[in-house]
């Protein structure tokens, strides 16, 4: 996404802690327990980098992560991007989060007893492109340099976790973008988000899948673009 953007506006993008090039020295599995310790990251990332008012931009439990930072220091931010966002993935009740709990149970038990088959596997849910073996490949790849230990202790803090609770705290404007045929994130959670989220706004993309930001980026770009036209101005 960045490239769409760095003519017009400052960018910053991070690994987070654990992941990517990160320090792992800095990853303590006590302090990472929960999602609220990355959002506190979030929040120290803006201060070392003197970030006023940003329009943060999140995927999946990124954007999780995003809200929760938001809502401890609800001035801080102009506007958030969710892509794909999915605030609790286990079916409760009138719920649909898309997996039921034995489901969750089942994918955790092949991530601890065989990790590359479960980076292929995952990798082949989220784009759900047949056609379309580079984007997969490229998933793939990037979660095959995650330190296998803590993919599997982030993997429990995302899927266990339930954030509904925090959306109607959330008040700054919100982007909610949500593509056709995702598993991980499938239409009712769009329209529990749109519901509960005040100032937010829903858009079903005709991109399929739980990446769009890889499988689909114009279209992706296109209405981050718009929805960041339609703040003050930023850099």
């Amino acid at each position: 996404m960045a490239p769409h953007f760095a003519d017009d506006h400052r960018i910053v993008v991070f690994d987070h802690v654990g992941a990517g090039r990160s320090d792992l020295a800095a990853y303590d599995e006590s302090r990472y327990r929960t999602l609220d310790a990355y959002a506190e990251d979030l929040l120290q990332l803006c201060d070392a980098f003197d970030i006023q008012k940003p329009v943060v931009v999140g995927h999946s439990v990124g954007a999780t992560i995003a809200m929760l930072a938001a809502n401890l220091e609800p001035g801080r931010f102009k506007g958030l991007g969710m892509i794909a966002p999915n605030p609790c993935y286990i079916n409760d009740g009138d719920y649909v989060g898309g997996f039921e709990r034995e489901d969750v149970d089942e994918l955790l038990d092949l991530l601890d007893s065989n990790y590359l088959g479960w980076t292929s596997t995952m990798a082949k849910v989220l784009m759900q492109h047949a056609d379309r073996n580079d984007v997969e490949a490229e998933l793939t790849n990037s979660f095959c340099r995650t330190d296998p230990d803590i993919a599997r202790h982030f993997a429990r803090v995302t899927f266990l976790s339930d954030h509904r609770d925090a959306l109607p705290h959330l008040t700054v404007p919100t982007l909610l973008l949500q593509t056709q045929q995702d598993i991980v994130a499938p239409p009712s959670v769009g329209d529990y988000l749109h519901a509960t989220v005040p100032a937010s706004e829903l858009v079903r993309m005709d991109a399929i899948g739980h990446c769009p930001h890889l499988s689909a980026p114009d279209e992706t770009a296109g209405h981050l673009g718009r929805f960041i036209a339609s703040l003050a101005p930023t850099r």
